[in-house]
């Protein structure tokens, strides 16, 4: 559903559904309900502004009746953000499509703390484009290639060559070149085939029995030696030396969340500095040091305007790929 108000500093317009029924008379007493015990003079005052919005833009008051709308829109009032400190890399631009290398750190879409700083936001005022989409997304600590849509008219057509997996993505990461204990060896090129689901955990997925639903291609590159401050998920020999890392090719052929995180974990070889798999650790701040080793390094697809095959490749390395 189109929003009647238009993006404000980089970030849409928050839309709400009215519930059909219930002890309040009004829009207002329904936001007092849900978010009175935050800011009641905040909502009060937006109501008196006209800042509240209905189907068409049509501004609410006070005494609006709960069951004028079914959908109202605002803006939500954005605490400061501290700017997380990395950069945004625009590799390709045109009528179409942007195509950017997003650092670590930066989440794709705003969510949760990160608003203003997340690679959408950002890349929206920078550029002054609100009508700025992405075509997929990267988690938070995934670094790498992004397209996003710069039309909306054209919009549908990239989308769906996604819908029908007809883009191919390809990963780097860096683990161990040898699984861990209690993990057999791996013959590469190896494929992992699993379902997978989200758990009940936070924020975790999860393999669970069931016809497969996740796949993923792994191909080792090369190995090298690795350093003595390695963590559990690098595989650190028991004597303290450093152990050998390894720097593999991941295909995807689905795209479960977390599918690359937990598709490498499985093998005993759970990527450098990640922080869920194939252990949860404890919440700490981000050590921009010690970035999570994944990066997409390259999308290919034949593009639905020229019809001609195009790829485009990240220029970032993995730190610790050397």
């Amino acid at each position: 559903m189109q929003s009647p108000l238009p993006v404000r500093d980089g970030v849409n317009a928050t839309r709400l559904r009215l519930p059909d029924e219930g002890p309040w008379d009004t829009a207002m007493d329904y936001m007092m309900h849900r978010w009175g015990h935050i800011d009641p003079q905040g909502i009060e005052d937006r109501f008196d502004a006209g800042e509240i919005v209905g189907e068409a833009g049509i501004p609410l008051d006070r005494t609006t009746p709960l069951e004028r709308h079914t959908f109202i829109w605002y803006y939500r009032s954005l605490p400061p953000e501290t700017r997380i400190p990395v950069e945004l890399n625009i590799l390709h631009l045109d009528e179409h499509l942007l195509v950017v290398d997003k650092p670590h750190f930066l989440p794709t879409t705003p969510g949760g703390t990160y608003i203003q700083e997340s690679a959408l936001v950002r890349l929206r005022n920078q550029l002054e484009l609100p009508d700025l989409i992405p075509m997929h997304r990267l988690d938070r600590m995934t670094a790498g290639i992004l397209l996003l849509s710069t039309n909306p008219a054209t919009r549908g057509k990239y989308q769906v060559l996604f819908e029908k997996r007809l883009v191919r993505k390809e990963y780097e990461c860096v683990s161990a070149a040898e699984p861990g204990p209690g993990h057999p060896a791996v013959d590469f090129p190896v494929v992992v085939r699993n379902r997978m689901t989200k758990s009940r955990s936070y924020l975790l997925a999860e393999v669970i029995e069931g016809e497969p639903n996740a796949e993923t291609r792994i191909e080792r590159l090369r190995t090298f030696a690795g350093t003595s401050d390695a963590g559990p998920a690098s595989g650190a020999a028991a004597d303290g030396a450093a152990p050998r890392r390894a720097l593999y090719r991941l295909e995807p052929h689905s795209g479960k969340t977390h599918q690359l995180r937990v598709h490498m974990a499985s093998l005993g070889l759970g990527i450098v500095n990640d922080a869920f798999y194939p252990e949860l650790l404890d919440k700490a701040p981000d050590d921009y040091a010690k970035p999570l080793q994944l990066l997409a390094r390259g999308i290919r697809f034949v593009d639905p305007i020229s019809g001609s095959p195009v790829e485009y490749r990240s220029r970032l390395e993995l730190s610790e790929a050397r």
